[in-house]
């Protein structure tokens, strides 16, 4: 499968469209199927519990499937979410980056789908796995 966008490319974009997660979601690999990234777990994250919060996960599962998408399309700002569920499973740890893995199931001229499992670092055990859709605006 043809990719358009490399991780170098990839987290320019982030850093350029979208700053405030940039500096704390990295691209560490990427493949025909899709790519993982890292959310570097800080107390901006954390909710009482000393949990990382749900917000939190949805919004690195979202960003997952965007970067995953967008390394396939190109960098197309304006592809937005249309629907998305999300498990969480159990409780991530509250002193571990979290480990997002995308894959793209399905990917159309105007929809794309995908699914992400998220895992605390060092855990076998899943905390979160979310299906998620695209739209793509039209060229």
């Amino acid at each position: 499968m043809e990719r358009k966008m490399d991780i170098p490319a990839l987290q320019s974009f982030l850093a350029e469209q979208f700053p405030q997660v940039a500096n704390t979601v990295q691209v560490t690999a990427l493949s025909d199927e899709g790519l993982t990234v890292r959310l570097s777990v800080s107390d901006d994250h954390l909710r009482p519990g000393g949990t990382v919060s749900g917000p939190t996960m949805f919004m690195l599962a979202d960003v997952a499937i965007y970067l995953a998408i967008l390394a396939r399309i190109g960098p197309v700002a304006l592809a937005v979410t249309t629907n998305c569920s999300i498990d969480f499973m159990r409780k991530p740890a509250a002193d571990a980056d979290l480990i997002c893995t995308a894959r793209l199931l399905k990917l159309g001229r105007v929809l794309a789908v995908g699914d992400v499992m998220i895992h605390s670092e060092g855990q076998a055990a899943p905390v979160a796995r979310a299906s998620l859709t695209y739209s793509i605006p039209p060229k």
